[in-house]
């Protein structure tokens, strides 16, 4: 990838391990991942700005690779479409090194909601909710952001046992 603010190059290639990856949009399409987080670096103004948030979750070693797959899409999708956010998902495998049940995926999402002009170019616009002050969101009648992080973790639960069930022999 090419930051376009800064003209650094970012090379993941060399990462081993990476098993999946997808873009996912809130309107149900993709975007070209150099795009999406130019897009998302110019949309902030501070030189500090923050233009994503990671959510790292694990998965379950039980699941086969594509169920793993589709758990982890949906709970992007989930993410997109709750706040109107980009996510960018990437499946990992386990270390090499380390334990082999250690399946487990970063979760990048925008800061801001992401939509499509007429052109179908990507605009980014508001922060999304999670990303609000505590301030602003309880003047807009949200609860707190550490509350909101809360719920997504609980939301992640409800997912990952929801595919597990079944699943799991009982010794």
């Amino acid at each position: 990838m090419v930051d376009m603010r800064t003209g650094l190059v970012h090379d993941y290639t060399w990462r081993d391990g990476v098993f999946y990856t997808e873009i996912m949009l809130p309107d149900g399409t993709s975007a070209e991942r150099n795009a999406l987080w130019n897009a998302a670096e110019s949309a902030e103004k501070r030189k500090d700005g923050r233009t994503g948030r990671e959510w790292i979750i694990a998965l379950p070693a039980e699941l086969d690779e594509d169920a793993r797959q589709e758990l982890a899409s949906a709970f992007g999708v989930e993410l997109a479409t709750r706040y109107g956010v980009a996510v960018d998902l990437a499946i990992h495998l386990p270390n090499r090194e380390g334990d082999n049940r250690n399946h487990h995926a970063f979760v990048m999402t925008t800061t801001r909601q992401v939509s499509r002009d007429a052109t179908g170019l990507l605009v980014m616009g508001e922060k999304s909710t999670i990303e609000l002050s505590d301030t602003k969101r309880r003047s807009v009648g949200l609860g707190s952001a550490a509350d909101e992080v809360v719920a997504i973790r609980q939301l992640w639960e409800r997912m990952a046992n929801r595919a597990l069930e079944g699943r799991i022999e009982k010794t």
